[in-house]
């Protein structure tokens, strides 16, 4: 009898030290972004990450039932929390759920990755391939520069830009356009696309944007047009 009164009260310790933890996980999660269309909420917890805390454990309650991504992360900076959008991307008559996640930013800079997930015929979703931005630029774009002038070339079309007109320090001029610094994803009359910087200096050499708009093939997400927007072209 001793024993069983012994066994009982090292369960009821066991139940005091791990209930509380178990709570206090649980209080970590809280809501990053909403999709009220299709009733979607987007739920993660926070965590030390290598230089700062970060969104990690990402959670899509969808149709009653989670759908984990233990992997993404995204900055903890409220300025650049996850970006939903539900639209009709690959033109098949259904709604996509996609999800823009920020992984790096700085005072001219901010990395993003896109995360596309179709809807199955079962309610289920199944994320799907987008080809690297990075990679398409580096197949398509060709960039020169010298201290005065700064040349891009996309298939037959080449823009050239003074830079002399930037007023930038000569010294300070990269040897050739640096491309990445910024790179951005968005859905624009319902397609996907990605925007990546061009730049020919640390600070104050924005040169213009390369625009990739995706279209849905060979069961992935692959360029269908590139182009470049000089900085005078933007909004």
């Amino acid at each position: 009898m001793i024993r069983f009164f012994k066994k009982l009260a090292l369960l009821f310790i066991l139940l005091i030290i791990l209930v509380p933890m178990e709570t206090k996980a649980n209080t970590g999660e809280k809501i990053v972004g909403r999709i009220p269309e299709a009733n979607a909420t987007l739920y993660a917890t926070e965590k030390e990450g290598v230089l700062e805390r970060v969104l990690t454990n990402f959670k899509l309650q969808w149709m009653g039932h989670p759908k984990i991504f233990p992997k993404w992360t995204n900055v903890i900076n409220p300025s650049y929390h996850p970006e939903l959008y539900y639209s009709d991307i690959n033109n098949d008559g259904k709604k996509e759920i996609i999800i823009v996640l920020t992984i790096g930013y700085g005072s001219e800079d901010v990395i993003q990755e896109v995360h596309v997930l179709h809807i199955r015929d079962d309610g289920g979703l199944l994320e799907i391939l987008v080809d690297n931005p990075m990679a398409i630029i580096n197949k398509n774009v060709k960039t020169e520069a010298s201290k005065t002038e700064a040349i891009i070339t996309i298939g037959k079309n080449t823009t050239k830009i003074n830079v002399k007109e930037l007023g930038i320090v000569p010294s300070h001029i990269f040897e050739n356009v640096s491309i990445g610094r910024t790179l951005e994803f968005k859905v624009i009359n319902n397609k996907l696309m990605a925007i990546v910087g061009a730049t020919i200096a640390p600070s104050g050499g924005f040169l213009g944007e390369i625009h990739i708009t995706y279209t849905f093939k060979d069961n992935m997400y692959q360029a269908e047009q590139i182009s470049f927007i000089p900085r005078w072209e933007l909004d």
